[in-house]
């Protein structure tokens, strides 16, 4: 922007113009106060001040412009057409000028003044402008030494509080900084502490220092003082400032208690794996001698109960049927012969349990139909129904399935109601978890199988208990059994790592959940 002042508008008008076909942008004062309140508002790179005015003449602009601070990049070119003597010409540039011209004005040489002062204003004011980054630029960058001076400070001192080795490096891994405890174990600052033969550190502290990587490792040190070596745990970690790597912190940790406690530890387990080995091996052999012992023992056991009941039938048959006293007494012993029998049946069947079978696919359909043909006689005699809906094809051990099936079914028929037929339902779901309560899921890793009646039912409270061998919520006298089909049930559902579970409440009947993978290889490698 260019300022002509002239008291004249005719001097003003012819001048505007010339510089305005140049584009310039040019304002005007006719006077010199007038002058003095556009300076105050707006910046001029260039004023055409006229020397010869009423009231302040150009000299007294001038000197009041000069003590503007925002006009001191702007240059001042008077004008007269009288004042052309030497000492005016003076009294101009002493007055802050940069040019005096004479009227009437070459218009070619003003306009190149004009542009040759304008550009000088606007590199005036990029330097000033590029001034002004550079010293913001220094102020940023001195605060931010002095952040990191104080930062390094307080690391420092942080450092020397711990009870660790502690140091710092430049990026290229040179030592800066070391606390008091480095020197238990270096000579010097300059100097890293000496490893174990054995721990050869070097590839691996210049790979970290090569590729500015996190290092974490144990090593041992060679204390100064007793010259014995200690396990210590090296880590260093790179600390980068704007991305850019600035220095690395590392510690020191002795470790040497919590190893030798470990080495130790490690050694006490192997002696006790090697124990549990051998007990375990005499284990097995103690529960293959005792398999032997029970077949044994049930054959003996058997074979005597079978000769009991032949010879108290036929003592009864031939020699007693005139004796009603006899015979009550002989049906006593007949009856306990075979509750005696099918004690024995269900105690082997209990401890074949712990024999290892192999999984296999299997319809659990398949294993019902056959079942329910074996039950045939019973249901008849109870008017039993048994409704069964399709179950999946699940890893099993057929003859186990076939033994819950078996308990489940043959207690619904002994613990029915007397006077109402047995209704038998089993049904199945997949579900989403291993848990009584599964969500159902059509894609569900496990089977949830319930096998529901409507006989005389128990009292939750009792729920521990019914899973436990030869445990009875029943006497003898009302409901036969051993106690035992139920602890066969649990161990079979244990042995396919599933569970079981009951619900039920007096003459209500009774629900058992039974919850089983349909897939054993994620079970056994789960185990």
């Amino acid at each position: 922007m260019i300022l002509l002042v002239d008291d004249r508008p005719e001097n003003i008008i012819p001048l505007k113009k010339i510089l305005e076909l140049h584009r310039f942008s040019v304002d005007t004062a006719e006077s010199g106060e007038e002058a003095l309140k556009k300076v105050l508002k707006t910046d001029y790179s260039v004023i055409i001040l006229d020397v010869q005015m009423p009231g302040m003449d150009g000299f007294d602009v001038a000197n009041a412009i000069a003590g503007f601070s925002k006009t001191k990049d702007t240059s001042i070119i008077f004008l007269s057409a009288v004042n052309t003597d030497k000492k005016f010409i003076a009294k101009g540039y002493t007055s802050g000028g940069v040019d005096y011209l004479t009227k009437p004005v070459d218009p070619d040489i003003l306009v190149l003044k004009v542009k040759t002062l304008e550009k000088l204003y606007k590199q005036q004011q990029e330097l000033r402008a590029t001034q002004d980054s550079l010293r913001k630029e220094v102020d940023v960058r001195k605060k931010a030494q002095e952040a990191l001076t104080e930062q390094m400070q307080s690391l420092q001192i942080m450092l020397s509080s711990l009870p660790q080795m502690a140091f710092t490096t430049d990026p290229s891994g040179k030592i800066e900084y070391v606390n008091e405890h480095w020197f238990q174990y270096a000579a010097s600052s300059s100097n890293f502490p000496e490893t174990h033969p054995d721990d050869d550190v070097c590839d691996d502290w210049n790979q970290t220092f090569t590729n500015g990587i996190e290092l974490t490792r144990e090593v041992r040190l060679k204390n100064l003082n007793t010259n014995d070596f200690r396990y210590h745990l090296l880590r260093v970690i790179p600390i980068r400032q704007q991305g850019v790597l600035s220095r690395w912190i590392g510690t020191f940790t002795d470790i040497h208690p919590q190893k030798q406690a470990a080495e130790l530890l490690e050694q006490q387990v192997e002696l006790r794996t090697n124990e549990l080995m051998l007990k375990n091996a005499e284990l097995e052999q103690t529960n293959h001698e005792l398999q032997q012992f029970t077949w044994v023992v049930s054959h003996d056991l058997k074979e005597p109960l079978r000769k009991i009941q032949l010879l108290n039938d036929t003592i009864k048959e031939k020699y007693l049927k005139e004796n009603p006293d006899a015979v009550s007494y002989l049906d006593r012993s007949i009856r306990s012969s075979a509750r005696m029998s099918t004690l024995i049946n269900d105690l082997l069947a209990y401890s074949q349990l712990s024999v290892p079978e192999a999984f296999q696919p299997t319809n659990l359909n398949a294993v019902l139909d056959e079942l329910i043909l074996d039950f045939d006689d019973a249901l008849q005699r109870k008017r039993a129904v048994v409704e069964v809906d399709p179950l999946p094809v699940i890893d099993a051990i057929p003859t186990r399935m076939r033994q819950i099936f078996q308990n489940l079914i043959s207690n619904a028929l002994k613990f029915s109601k007397e006077s109402v037929p047995p209704v038998i339902s089993i049904r199945a779901e997949r579900i989403d978890t291993k848990t009584i309560d599964g969500n159902p899921c059509s894609t569900g890793a496990f089977c949830r199988i319930i096998v529901q009646d409507n006989g005389i039912g128990f009292d939750e409270k009792f729920l521990g208990r019914i899973f436990v061998i030869f445990q009875r919520l029943h006497t003898k006298t009302h409901y036969e059994g051993t106690g035992i089909g139920l602890a066969i049930a649990k161990k079979n559902i244990d042995k396919h790592y599933g569970l079981i579970s009951a619900q039920s409440r007096i003459d209500e009947g009774a629900r058992f959940i039974l919850i089983l993978p349909i897939s054993q290889s994620s079970q056994i490698s789960a185990v």
